[in-house]
């Protein structure tokens, strides 16, 4: 079995997906004709030739322009049945998606549009692709503390069709301690809690997301390898990392994959898992970063099952759930020549 084909045999979950950044351009531009909307590129080709980014702030630019063609719940929907099957066909067999309400508010499309397709794509992928997936509502971190609250407010009355809260957007001169009274009120609410922190951020940013936040995964988290203590922390704790290594590369986290550090932090006991992220605008969606992981960094295939079980392990599902993927897991480990 060549190695895509063993990756893609391997039953992951896929942790730190966005949503909206799953719109490849010619949905956006298909999308845009459809609900009468402008873009900024006059074809799908020019705005792929966009897709150079400096820095985060750059792609967030873009980012924030292609998913104003996101109106009405079918467009919610078709963009997320897109990622389903796309992710079916990488060993996806769990997906908790990333979802940005305050995008969506602010143009005035309602909290329930955004939920009612995202929802009706989920019953439709568990059924017909078997995927499960939980919602994640993400803050957006450059905003206020106030409409962080404004828009906790607006999640009352669905709080039992949502099963966390995240928080993204641009990080520097963001820190998650800015947060710190939502986050507390999402706790006390039963929700899970993840917070973006250490991509561009300093290590800093990943020490308050675990004491101030009390999250319980931490998204991309790269830089904890400049602080040793941290690093400890997080192995003892066996703390999640969702890291995009795609992402890193594209938005310059790391100049190039094979500089990237993610094997490092593998090799020292940390809980690493693989994702996509925004895979529309960086390149590849979850299959294609466990290859270009492996190929850069020379990674086994022992540490290509260590990132998938990581996955099932640090997802927010039942003992009962987890139980047959692992199982699964462990067949395709034990069938495969090069391991045995």
């Amino acid at each position: 079995m060549d190695l895509m084909a063993f990756i893609r045999s391997l039953p992951k979950a896929e942790l730190h997906l966005h949503i909206e950044g799953t719109l490849e351009p010619e949905m956006m531009f298909d999308l845009a004709r459809r609900n009468g909307i402008a873009l900024p590129y006059a074809s799908v080709e020019a705005t792929r030739a966009a897709y150079a980014f400096s820095d985060l702030q750059s792609f967030l630019d873009l980012y924030y322009a292609g998913a104003a063609v996101l109106r009405h719940e079918r467009d919610f929907y078709e963009l997320a049945m897109a990622y389903y099957c796309r992710a079916a066909e990488d060993g996806v067999v769990h997906a908790e998606l990333f979802f940005d309400p305050q995008t969506h508010t602010a143009r005035g499309v309602s909290f329930e549009t955004v939920l009612n397709g995202l929802e009706h794509a989920g019953r439709d992928a568990r059924e017909q692709l078997g995927i499960s997936s939980r919602l994640i509502l993400c803050f957006l971190r450059h905003l206020s503390e106030a409409e962080a609250f404004a828009t906790l407010e607006d999640v009352r009355p669905h709080l039992h069709r949502i099963q966390g809260v995240g928080l993204d957007s641009s990080e520097v001169g963001h820190p998650p301690s800015k947060f710190e009274r939502v986050f507390s009120v999402c706790r006390d609410l039963g929700l899970h809690v993840v917070a973006h922190a250490g991509e561009e951020g300093p290590p800093a940013y990943i020490w308050e997301a675990l004491g101030r936040l009390r999250a319980e995964r931490i998204d991309h988290g790269v830089r904890a390898l400049e602080d040793p203590a941290l690093v400890a922390r997080l192995a003892r704790d066996r703390v999640p990392l969702t890291v995009c290594p795609l992402s890193n590369v594209k938005l310059r986290v790391f100049p190039t994959m094979a500089q990237h550090n993610l094997k490092v932090l593998l090799e020292q006991g940390l809980r690493i898992t693989l994702n996509s992220d925004d895979p529309a605008y960086f390149g590849g969606y979850l299959a294609q970063n466990f290859l270009a992981a492996a190929e850069a960094l020379d990674l086994t295939r022992g540490q290509l099952v260590t990132l998938a079980k990581n996955s099932l392990l640090a997802s927010f599902v039942t003992v009962a759930e987890r139980a047959p993927w692992l199982d699964r897991l462990e067949q395709v480990a034990a069938r495969d020549p090069v391991l045995n």
